[in-house]
């Protein structure tokens, strides 16, 4: 019986890493695209015991021609699109390069399944920032789209592209419309990562303090080792389609905060500052999913809690920064959201 074979753009990233770590676990030969970008791009990869696993082939979103090679070269039947500027507050200053990356790179993909490959399953990673401005109190594969940043447009082009392609090619294209996923491998810009590294620091003397900017945003945060395992029950269905994936709650930033800080036995109020610099021009204020559909047709549901998700963050960037041992949660203060 021969091997399953899956492409994974993005593959050095938080889900490229896990969504390898588990296709490897059922057997798949993974071959990710690799963008010649920065000097350690595989240390995700390496965390997870995986990096000896996969085979790597150059190539960039933005060029068609590697894209194809990569098709080729892999065979794969499994097409993931995980690869973007995933970084919101970056958009506004780079939105030409954003829009390039993650809706005319989306496209360029689409394209190389189409041409090499039109029997492979395809799968595009949608965001939850395309709903913006929401337009229900809790948002679904119905409601309308607002987006609020370059990223948030340039990810709706992606998305409509895969739509199209579904009913133009009948590609059995998926797109999953991702709330708020974390990880120990979330990058140190995204707000989650800033907060844990910070309580870290702050724990163990290497820093006083945690700027942040709105943090009365609400956000449905889950956790990326879960939300990879939707991706792949999109591709093992018999009909392409469209999947909110998201826990169904909403939290705000300052309490994700105090599950932070409680955790490590520190007062969220000696150290957080709040600074107008980190203020988005245009704010997505809440984002709750529904992920009923998911459920009902895929079978999936979370399986790590807000509070169990920062607890192994910072557990994380402790051992990094200072390699202690892992805090006991029963023996410190936590704030458990309700």
């Amino acid at each position: 019986m021969s091997t399953k074979s899956a492409l994974i753009t993005g593959i050095t990233g938080q889900d490229g890493a896990y969504l390898s770590q588990l296709l490897l676990q059922k057997g798949y030969a993974v071959h990710g695209l690799l963008p010649r970008r920065s000097t350690d791009t595989l240390w995700r990869l390496r965390e997870l015991g995986v990096d000896r696993d996969v085979r790597l082939h150059d190539g960039d979103l933005t060029d068609l021609s590697s894209l194809i090679r990569a098709m080729e070269a892999s065979k794969a039947i499994e097409v993931y699109n995980l690869g973007a500027q995933s970084f919101v507050g970056s958009s506004w200053q780079q939105p030409i390069l954003t829009a390039q990356v993650d809706g005319v790179g989306a496209l360029n993909v689409l394209e190389a399944v189409r041409i090499v490959n039109p029997e492979a399953r395809f799968y595009q990673a949608s965001t939850s920032e395309m709903f913006g401005l929401i337009q229900a109190e809790m948002q679904d594969e119905r409601t309308l789209f607002h987006p609020r940043s370059p990223y948030g447009v340039a990810k709706l082009m992606a998305h409509w592209a895969t739509v199209n392609y579904r009913e133009s090619f009948g590609l059995h294209a998926s797109s999953g419309i991702l709330f708020n996923h974390e990880s120990p491998l979330r990058g140190i810009e995204f707000v989650t990562r800033k907060v844990s590294d910070a309580v870290a620091r702050i724990k163990l003397g290497k820093a006083k303090e945690l700027r942040l900017g709105n943090i009365d945003a609400k956000r449905d945060w889950g956790f990326a080792g879960d939300y990879v395992e939707a991706m792949w029950l999109m591709l093992q269905q018999p009909q392409a389609d469209d999947y909110v994936v998201a826990t169904g709650i909403t939290t705000t930033v300052r309490d994700m905060c105090r599950i932070a800080f409680g955790h490590a036995g520190l007062s969220m109020d000696e150290h957080l500052v709040i600074d107008p610099a980190f203020f988005r021009p245009a704010e997505v204020d809440v984002l709750l999913g529904n992920p009923g559909k998911a459920k009902a047709k895929l079978g999936w549901t979370p399986k790590t809690s807000l509070e169990q998700l920062i607890t192994m963050m910072v557990d994380a960037d402790l051992r990094r920064l200072g390699a202690v041992k892992r805090l006991e949660p029963e023996r410190l203060p936590g704030s458990r959201i309700e």
